[in-house]
This record gives C-alpha cells, structure tokens and sequence, in this order.
C-alpha cells in the first residue's frame, strides 16, 4: 500500500513538472531528493528496478489519465531517484511505418520498461 501511494505521489508530482517547464527539466526535479530512503551509490539492484518498473505499470493502469509510457517513465525515475538508483530516461521514435515516440528507463543499460519492439531509435537520453 505505501508503494502505491508513493506511486500516485511521484504521477502527481511528474503531471506538475511537465506542465511547468521542458522535459529535461521535469526529470531534473524529479531526480532532486530531500532524502533518499536509501544513501546515494547504494548497490544497484536491476531487479529491484524491474520490480519497482512492475509496480507502476500495474498501479498506473488503475488511475485515469494518461499513464502511457512517458508518464511511467518519469514516475519510475522518481522512484529510483529515491532509492539512489542511477537510471536514465530514454526517448526514442521511429517514423515508418507510421511516426511513433516511446519512452522506457534504463538501469546499467538495461530497459527496466519496455523499450518496445525494437524499432525505435534513441532520440535522447535523460
């Protein structure tokens, strides 16, 4: 139940950001931490990240709005902001057959959400 709630918190708090400023700044706050629940250059766990990746995949898909892939991926990014995870938000899109953007987290290079089909190449790394 608490992940949930700090599932929820993060989506409001990722709504807010956008609606402020650019996309790198939005995942700039979101990264800022008054204090993590765990000490920065905690050991990096990938499936700790895929867990959590997991977690808000399935709570997202309960509220209503848009909880597509960019929302998950800034929510997730909050979320192992503060469990001092390194990870980095990728971008990418592709334009055929049809013009399609995606966005996924990565931790240790490794997509924590899905990077989808294969298809899109990166268009930015945050």
């Amino acid at each position: 139940m608490r992940l949930a709630l700090e599932i929820v918190a993060a989506f409001v708090r990722a709504r807010r950001a956008l609606r402020r400023g650019p996309i790198d700044s939005a995942v700039a706050s979101l990264r800022v931490i008054a204090e993590p629940t765990r000490g920065a250059g905690g050991a990096v766990s990938l499936e700790e990240a895929r867990q959590l990746g997991r977690a808000v995949a399935r709570t997202l898909s309960l509220i209503p709005g848009d909880t597509r892939c960019m929302s998950r991926s800034l929510v997730l990014t909050r979320l192992l902001a503060r469990r001092g995870i390194p990870a980095k938000l990728v971008i990418g899109a592709r334009a055929a057959p049809d013009f399609l953007a995606h966005a996924w987290v990565e931790c240790d290079g490794q997509p924590v959400l899905s990077p989808g089909d294969g298809s899109f190449g990166r268009l930015v790394e945050l």
